[in-house]
């Protein structure tokens, strides 16, 4: 769902007492999300990244708690057979 053009009025109390869920994206939905893969793949726009094998996941993360990742993981799923 994305965000109203102008403020809705909302009982957000009445929403609570009764758990109503309300799932948002910042980053739009999969109309948003194609539109911007399309346009990347346009412009050859890439993200840096570094690929680990399934056996290095632990030391990733351990590298994660101490900052030491300078790209976003990604696990190479051929290494898990």
């Amino acid at each position: 769902m994305g965000a109203p053009g102008k403020p809705l009025g909302v009982a957000a109390f009445t929403l609570i007492f009764r758990r109503v869920p309300s799932p948002v994206s910042l980053i739009g939905g999969l109309p948003e999300t194609q539109e911007m893969l399309d346009f990347c793949g346009a412009h050859n726009i890439t993200s840096d990244i570094e690929m680990i094998r399934m056996d290095q996941i632990n030391d990733a993360y351990e590298r994660m708690l101490k900052s030491d990742v300078k790209y976003r993981f990604v696990i190479d799923m051929a290494s898990l057979a």
